[in-house]
């Protein structure tokens, strides 16, 4: 089995390494390995809350208040979770000038963390790091609402009067368009296409994969279990990221210096 996966790394080292638009995909599952929660996996948050939908939140001074009790639940392992093994490669290979961006659905900002530029990273669902008024649109940081809610202030609002939400994208909420649009463009165009813990089943960001596929994109899988996409793979590892993409680079880092001997 080990040389199996040795095998694989090796091809996707080679593709990656022949240049082009290699565009990098990641899912929560890169993210569980630096302590986030999974939201959908059993015992995750959605098991101890149910979600807000953005109309709820809008109209109903509780729901808004229910909306900041589940974050305040997160805030501690998002302030403490740092980039993992895996993170530090995907931003290696960028280091290398051989990936063009990551399109993530995570809301971490740990691939910031790891030293990827903020242009390069597209973020498909927002960023829990801030706060958006949904009137004015200020942006503020989280730990400044964290504050107001540990004072007492449990649906803080914007000085216009505005409420002041997670910078993220609630159920019901309308998709980013540009952030969508970068993101399918840089799919199409891309020459290797690399999903990372992401079980691609949740949409309108799931069918991402698809313009690359469509377009002749060499498709690879890193995944802990099945996804729609599997059979679509030209390689597929069902592994923690954590494990496998520091080979992956560590691959590719041997292949380059052998290219310029």
């Amino acid at each position: 089995m080990e040389n199996k996966i040795n095998e694989k790394i090796s091809i996707i080292a080679r593709e990656i390494t022949k240049g082009g638009n290699n565009v990098v995909f990641t899912g929560a599952g890169i993210s569980t390995e630096s302590g986030i929660p999974d939201f959908r996996s059993k015992g995750g948050i959605w098991d101890k809350y149910r979600p807000v939908y953005f109309d709820e939140f809008m109209s109903s001074k509780m729901a808004r208040i229910e909306y900041w009790k589940m974050k305040e639940e997160l805030y501690p392992d998002l302030i403490k979770a740092k980039p993992n093994p895996a993170h530090i490669a995907v931003a290696e290979l960028h280091e290398m000038g051989l990936i063009e961006a990551v399109i993530t659905q995570n809301i971490d900002g740990l691939h910031q963390d790891s030293g990827i530029p903020s242009e390069r990273v597209i973020e498909l669902h927002g960023n829990t790091r801030r706060a958006r008024c949904t009137g004015c649109q200020r942006i503020i940081s989280l730990d400044e609402v964290h504050r107001r809610i540990e004072q007492g202030d449990l649906a803080p609002e914007c000085e216009c009067g505005g409420y002041l939400k997670s910078d993220t994208i609630s159920f019901g909420q309308a998709m980013p368009v540009e952030e969508m649009e970068k993101a399918t463009d840089l799919s199409r165009n891309a020459y290797v296409f690399i999903v990372i813990g992401s079980t691609l089943l949740v949409h309108p960001a799931a069918a991402i994969p698809g313009y690359a596929t469509t377009n002749g994109a060499f498709l690879v899988i890193v995944n802990l279990s099945e996804t729609p996409y599997d059979d679509a793979a030209d390689v597929l590892i069902q592994g923690k990221a954590g494990d496998i993409l520091p080979e992956i680079t560590k691959e590719v880092r041997r292949l380059k210096e052998h290219q310029c001997k």
